[in-house]
């Protein structure tokens, strides 16, 4: 019998619906993740379970229950969160079988609860839009018009609306009336899909900039549709902020706060919360990842604004926590908390704040646990090693990685897929392990060990010390152990999407809002 406790469907939902902390992990990877789960699950693929979980779901006390589709992930999971301290973990009864079995509703795709938000945001306010090709001809009449991309920058690098600025979503009304300081003006705030450009367009129309404001709708997967072209390599970023304008710009993100109910919060009170033992509090920088860098609160994590908003359940893994924000100019932690308090949480905004408390520098690091001793080995010692043959390298870094670069004969896998991966392997009088920086293949060592039975050594400094060496690489899926189910491919992302794909996105996003309704557990609102 096993020793881990169980919760049922309906402990979920009522804990849910009464606003308790619930941290719901699927333990699987992110394509079958993305295929059907509940809609505030967090996916935490037990690969990966010792580098993410503390930073995801820090309160070690919070209650915990995992699942899995049958696949005897959820049971693996439950013992190593045990080990790694966590005192209230439970099994999902049934899994998502059972899930689906007692009535609850499955969302495909990731990060559902903003996606069906935005939706619910434009179903409520009937958030202004444009079709690709009233943009196209705007900008081919060279109208006055500016096109501002409001996901992350590589995203916009990637491919964007020829003309577009990168404007990532928390930084729109900080920096708008510095890209058009013209009232008469017109703004159109692009993402690849809906999302993005539907809460970018709200929160400047929520903010009372006085220009015309539209989104573009359907993002660039709309312009694509439309046989448009797209521009790939861009650069063109926003420019710095006067201080007039990050007054106004501050001043109306605050009554935005405020009507949405956004707690405000000293240091004193995030000190007091942070020693509370029966709930969890997040800590959020929402500012650039280069400011956050120069300087940040202790313990505040990057999450620039509108990736936090995007994204929570990857950054807010325990649903009903409370969420604390931070910056240094009141205008992005107050529009960021303005839409996760319409999303139903708990959520305080730091006032007060000088640059004498931003002590902390440099990125930030996840808290892990210990890893297990092993022996390291340089990048020209395995170079010999491979020379000589018999020594085998397996490399756990994401498989997209894997494909753009990896070290020459070396097998991709994934940690919970151990047992599957050696029995594609050829043999071997030894393995050596690697990632990114080796910090994920360690916790790999000890079972890579007891299942082969050979050595097993590290990469110091993982592949990332081969590449700096200036050793040889090859690209492509040269040798894969296991398949690449580690990544969900989105339809709105890169420029080689079926058309039929980026289509069915669509669809399925229109379709979003009835779904929240069959679901019923949202707590959402829209001001």
């Amino acid at each position: 019998m096993s020793r881990i406790a169980i919760r049922s469907f309906a402990d979920i939902r009522a804990a849910l619906l009464a606003r308790e902390e619930v941290a719901l992990l699927d333990v699987r990877e992110e394509a079958p993740f993305a295929e059907g789960h509940p809609l505030f699950a967090a996916n935490i693929p037990l690969s990966r379970l010792d580098i993410e979980v503390y930073a995801r779901v820090p309160r070690r006390t919070a209650p915990v229950t995992v699942y899995d589709d049958g696949e005897g992930l959820a049971e693996r999971a439950a013992e190593r969160l045990l080990a790694l301290g966590y005192s209230d973990v439970a099994l999902l009864e049934g899994g998502l079988a059972g899930w689906r079995a007692a009535g609850g509703e499955l969302f495909i795709d990731v990060n559902v609860p903003s996606k069906s938000f935005g939706e619910l945001v434009e179903a409520e306010r009937h958030t202004p839009s444009l079709a690709a090709e009233e943009v196209k001809a705007l900008l081919d009449e060279k109208a006055d018009v500016v096109v501002l991309d409001a996901r992350r920058f590589d995203e916009y690098q990637t491919m964007s609306i020829p003309g577009g600025t990168s404007v990532p979503g928390a930084e729109l009304v900080l920096r708008v009336r510095e890209l058009a300081p013209n009232p008469r003006t017109r703004v159109i705030v692009n993402c690849a899909g809906r999302t993005r450009s539907i809460i970018g367009t709200q929160s400047l129309v929520n903010a009372g900039i006085p220009n015309p404001v539209a989104a573009l709708r359907n993002g660039t997967i709309g312009w694509t549709l439309a046989g448009q072209r797209l521009e790939q390599g861009q650069s063109r970023r926003f420019p710095e902020v006067s201080a007039e304008n990050r007054a106004i710009a501050a001043q109306s993100a605050r009554a935005v706060a405020d009507k949405a109910g956004v707690g405000r919060a000293a240091l004193a009170d995030l000190a007091r919360w942070r020693e509370e033992a029966g709930r969890t509090t997040y800590l959020f920088d929402v500012r650039t990842p280069e400011e956050y860098e120069a300087g940040h609160l202790p313990g505040a994590r990057s999450t620039p604004g509108g990736q936090l908003v995007q994204e929570t359940d990857h950054f807010a893994s325990v649903r009903g926590a409370r969420i604390v924000l931070a910056d240094d100019d009141g205008v992005r932690a107050n529009m960021s908390a303005s839409w996760l308090a319409q999303m139903g949480w708990e959520v305080h905004v730091l006032d007060g704040l000088d640059a004498a408390d931003f002590t902390e520098r440099g990125g930030w690091s996840a808290p892990v646990p210990p890893a297990p001793q092993a022996e390291e080995i340089a990048p020209e010692t395995l170079q010999a090693w491979l020379a000589e043959g018999d020594t085998l390298v397996l490399d756990f870094t994401t498989s997209a990685n894997y494909v753009k670069r990896h070290i020459p004969g070396a097998w991709w896998a994934l940690r919970a897929q151990l047992p599957q991966a050696l029995e594609k392997l050829p043999p071997a009088a030894r393995y050596v392990v690697t990632c990114g920086s080796s910090l994920l293949a360690r916790y790999a060592v000890d079972e890579l060990h007891a299942l082969s039975g050979k050595p097993v050594f590290v990469l110091a400094g993982g592949s990332a010390t081969w590449i700096a060496a200036g050793l040889p690489l090859e690209e492509g899926e040269t040798a894969l152990a296991v398949p690449r189910s580690d990544r969900y491919r989105r339809p709105y992302e890169g420029t080689d999407n079926p058309r039929e794909a980026m289509q069915a996105y669509l669809d399925w996003e229109f379709g979003l809002v009835e779904q929240l309704g069959r679901d019923g557990t949202h707590g959402f609102f829209v001001i």
